[in-house]
């Protein structure tokens, strides 16, 4: 399907996987409407748990909210569209609707990134200057960073969209992935600017993924640093154990990019379907797997959720006597 001419597109087709056989796309669909309830569940419930148990209204806790809003938009915004594909066979996406997906696919990114850093500053602040937390780090000097890290991507991930509208689309009007990005829609272009786009859209990319990647490096090796001089080995263990959901998920958000971006450098290639498949898995496992790492690995919110089961308990054999 081709819908191009030298002044523009009316529409995108979304390609999705293009090696998939159609008798897989039920179950695909179903695995991916699954994927999306998952995160819907799980960060809708981290948002309400948070927001009612007014213990947990601390710090570290509200990033995990404002981390939790992100992916439950991010996946509201990019799995629906990719599901119709293949359960009702909707492949079209509008012109602007593709840019509109694209901004907040950058722009969520960016501030998870910018959301991380906040993250590892007070596990950082915590652990290397302990005596100055309750100063440096109350609940509204962390809602004002956060709001620095929604705010801070914003003009760059605009600007990286207006750039993109400036060029002409001649090209196929198909989108190789289950989403619109800055790749997929800029490959579509032509003219001589498509490259000044796409390497000045690289460059704000990775001033939003290393600068806060430099910064959260730095701030583990000075914790681990402080942690490995402690004499004490319980103390060691504890105090590791509060950064290791805070690794765990910038792990998850850092080290596939790294791969991909690695592979890609050194000229080691993937076909289609596979980096499909891989920038959709470091997209959305994150989002899905996140608050399971808050709620197993959180000491405070674990036991929390225990004392909120007994009770739950407790009060349904007080009725089932009755």
């Amino acid at each position: 399907m081709m819908i191009a001419n030298l002044t523009g597109m009316r529409s995108f087709l979304i390609l999705g996987f293009p090696g998939l056989s159609p008798k897989h796309y039920g179950p695909v669909s179903a695995l991916l409407f699954f994927i999306y309830l998952a995160i819907a569940i799980e960060n809708i419930f981290i948002l309400t748990f948070v927001i009612f148990e007014k213990s947990l209204q601390k710090p570290t806790y509200l990033v995990f909210c404002h981390l939790a809003l992100n992916d439950l938009t991010f996946g509201t915004l990019t799995l629906p569209r990719i599901i119709s594909k293949y359960w009702f066979g909707d492949s079209i996406i509008s012109f602007y609707g593709c840019f509109t997906q694209m901004f907040f696919v950058h722009y969520l990114g960016s501030v998870t990134s910018f959301m991380l850093l906040v993250m590892t500053l007070d596990r950082f602040i915590a652990i290397c200057i302990p005596l100055r937390y309750p100063v440096l780090m109350t609940n509204n000097i962390i809602s004002v960073l956060c709001g620095f890290a929604w705010f801070i991507p914003l003009p760059l991930v605009v600007a990286i969209v207006l750039h993109a509208l400036t060029l002409p689309f001649c090209k196929s009007n198909i989108i190789a992935q289950c989403y619109c990005d800055h790749i997929s829609i800029t490959s579509q272009a032509c003219g001589e600017n498509v490259k000044i786009v796409q390497v000045t859209t690289l460059c704000m990319a990775m001033v939003c993924l290393l600068l806060p990647l430099a910064f959260i490096v730095f701030s583990y090796i000075s914790i681990l640093v402080v942690i490995l001089k402690m004499s004490n080995a319980a103390g060691r263990k504890r105090t590791l154990s509060t950064c290791t959901p805070q690794i765990f998920i910038t792990c998850l958000f850092y080290l596939p990019r790294c791969f991909v971006y690695v592979s890609n450098t050194v000229g080691f290639s993937f076909s289609l379907d596979v980096r499909i498949f891989l920038i959709l898995w470091y997209s959305l496992l994150p989002a899905a797997v996140n608050p399971i790492i808050y709620c197993f690995k959180t000491q405070a919110i674990k036991e929390m959720l225990k004392k909120r089961l007994r009770k739950t308990k407790i009060g349904i054999k007080i009725q089932l006597s009755y």
